[in-house]
């Protein structure tokens, strides 16, 4: 299997986080989702750098709509999960769950 398929962590986050929120997926929303369902509390840099890489390894698309007087005048950018980036997902959580398989019963409090 080719390394360039698996995921990190905080990538496989974001791409989940995208792929929920659908087509409205900008980096605000992406933070608050990864706040509020995974209880995990990203810097607001850390997501647009990571948003940035998923897009340049062709696991996201963006797009940017059009300026809005409440922005400033500054365009909103939105984001989708490309095909590569589903067939990412699916191999990181294929090897998580093998992974997993056996270890629940060592991970039990004793």
């Amino acid at each position: 299997m080719n390394r360039a398929t698996y995921i990190g962590e905080l990538e496989q986050m974001v791409l989940l986080a995208v792929l929920g929120l659908g087509s409205e997926a900008g980096a605000p929303a992406v933070r608050d989702e990864l706040a509020s369902r995974a209880g995990r509390t990203v810097a607001r840099g850390a997501v647009y750098i990571t948003l940035d890489r998923l897009v340049k390894k062709g696991y996201l698309q963006s797009r940017v709509a059009r300026p809005t007087p409440e922005r400033g005048g500054r365009p909103n950018r939105f984001f989708n999960v490309t095909d590569e980036g589903r067939a990412a997902l699916r191999t990181t959580r294929e090897a998580l769950v093998k992974l997993w398989a056996g270890c629940e019963l060592a991970l039990e409090e004793r």
